[in-house]
This record gives C-alpha cells, sequence and structure tokens, in this order.
C-alpha cells in the first residue's frame, strides 16, 4: 500500500493520482494527522486494505512530507562502502549516528533556498517506524516499519567539517535540507525490500546511482542498533545513509547552486523535484 499527506492528511494512494482521506473514509475513526497515524498503524492498515471511498483525482506535486513532524530522526553516516572511501574513511564497524533536526524537514517538490557555503546532495532511502521498537532483533525489525520513502541528505560542508569536533547535525538542518516523499511504501508493496536502486541528477546529469544491497547496515540491522539504545517511536524516521557520488568526492569538488534542479528518486517507490533558490533579499 502507498500513503500520502496532502494539505497535512493522511491519504491512501489507490492508483497514479487517485487518492482516498482515510479520515473521511473511516467517518472520522481514524486520524487525519499523518503523524498521529502512525501510532494507529495497525489500524490504518487493516482498514486501507479493505477501505472503500470517496476517490479524487490530484496532482502529485500536491503531495507533502508523509512523515512531517517524528519526535526522533536518526541519520546514518558512511553507510555504503564506495562512499565511506570517497569520504576518506575507513569502512565503520558501527553506524555512525547523528540527527536532522526536525525543522530542517520539507515535502518532496518545490523550493529550497540555499545558505552560503558549500551544499551537497545525499540520496537516501528513509524507514518510519511504525510500531514502538526497543531492543528487537534485526530478524524481525521489518515488523516495526511503516514503510519506506525517499529523503535528501543536505549538507553544508564548511560549516559540517567545522570543529574541533564535527557538526553533522548542524551542516545539515538548514530550513529545507531535510526533504521527504512523496509517498510512502509498505514493504509489502516492494518486489525486493532489500534491493532498491536509488539515485539523483542536477539539471538532467546523473550525480548518483546506486543500490541498497550495499549497506554496510542495512535497514533491519540499524533498526536493531538503535533499538538496543533507545526506543524507536512510531513515526520516527531513519535516514539510512547515501551511495558514492557526492559533490565533496568528486575532482573538482561540485556543490550545488542557484538556480539547480536536483531530481531525487527511488525506483518502485517515486521521485522528488526541487529547485535551489538564493534566500530571500
Amino acid at each position: 500500500m502507498r500513503f500520502a499527506s496532502i494539505s497535512g492528511r493522511l491519504h491512501q494512494v489507490v492508483s497514479p493520482g487517485r487518492v482516498v482521506d482515510l479520515n473521511i473514509a473511516s467517518g472520522g475513526r481514524l486520524p487525519a494527522d499523518p503523524q498521529e497515524a502512525y501510532r494507529r498503524w495497525d489500524e490504518v492498515l487493516e482498514f486501507a486494505a479493505a477501505a472503500t471511498g470517496e476517490v479524487r483525482e490530484i496532482a502529485e506535486e500536491e503531495f507533502g512530507n508523509p512523515v512531517p513532524a517524528p519526535r526522533q530522526v536518526f541519520a546514518i553516516g558512511l553507510n555504503y562502502a564506495e562512499h565511506a572511501a570517497e569520504s576518506h574513511f575507513a569502512v565503520p564497524e558501527h553506524p555512525p549516528v547523528f540527527t536532522k533536526f526536525v525543522s530542517s524537514l520539507t515535502g518532496p517538490f518545490g523550493e529550497i533556498t540555499r545558505p552560503p557555503g558549500h551544499v551537497d546532495w545525499e540520496v537516501e532511502l528513509v524507514a518510519v517506524i511504525g510500531r514502538p521498537a526497543h531492543r528487537v532483533t534485526a530478524e524481525v525489525a521489518w515488523s516495526y516499519v511503516a514503510g519506506v520513502t525517499i529523503g535528501q541528505d543536505i549538507s553544508e560542508r564548511i560549516l559540517q567539517a567545522s570543529g574541533p569536533a564535527p557538526q553533522f547535525s548542524m551542516g545539515k538542518s538548514h530550513p529545507g535540507f531535510g526533504p521527504i516523499g512523496p509517498v510512502l511504501v509498505t514493504p509489502d508493496e516492494l518486489p525486493d525490500r532489500e534491493d532498491l536502486e536509488l539515485g539523483c541528477l542536477i539539471n538532467g546529469e546523473q550525480m548518483q546511482k546506486g543500490r541498497t544491497r550495499d549497506m554496510v547496515f542495512p535497514v533491519p540491522e540499524l533498526i536493531a542498533r538503535l533499538s538496543a539504545v533507545t526506543p524507536l517511536l512510531p513515526g520516527d524516521v531513519i535516514f539510512t545513509g547515501t551511495p558514492s557520488g557526492v559533490g565533496l568526492g568528486r575532482t573538482p569538488q561540485r556543490w550545488l547552486e542557484v538556480g539547480d534542479e536536483l531530481v531525487t528518486y527511488i525506483r518502485g517507490i517515486g521521485e522528488m523535484r526541487h529547485r535551489l533558490v538564493a534566500p530571500a533579499a
């Protein structure tokens, strides 16, 4: 099944461009707020599996971030060996974890203000938690996932590298630096949830292209390791890391500039489209 947030309300996507408002279809039994829906995800899935309701047509550009206000945002660094190499790091023995502040999250379409500095791109698979998860094993971890979607871990590298300790969370949390969407896809909907092609393009030029099967720590292992330390809450977001091809690792290095079009995709989920704009005067 596929779900979208439209005008801040949870919808089931029954076919491309055709949606059902689950709050209305359920007679108000299900919450309209997507974030509240993750706390009742089993009810949402049960209803959506047999739901009949008014279907309306809507352009995908109206879709917003399907997880607009998570209580916790986890992000994983160096989770692809080739990206670790281009960043001049060894493949990690333990997943490096940081956060993107919630105020950085935005929807899958529109404009992103480019701040000063070296602004980079990072396509990522995003996993969204659907059930409370504490000390779960990798073997059962997928059952705690509401669905997966597309994310961009946009990063300003100068601030990120400032010290004496790196400022990962600050460098990756400017407004608009966490686009997510356009839909949340339940894991059973995907032919192979462990092997998805992901990539991004700038002005039509392919910058990144990888496969999630190459993660150092796959989604179940990330959930097991994170939940061993801290309870994961329904609606929490995990940015799972980026493959190689970022601007930092290129020779010469390349950065996002005002006017650039950034297209981010994961096959089987969809694509996001953004334009970089100058800060308001």
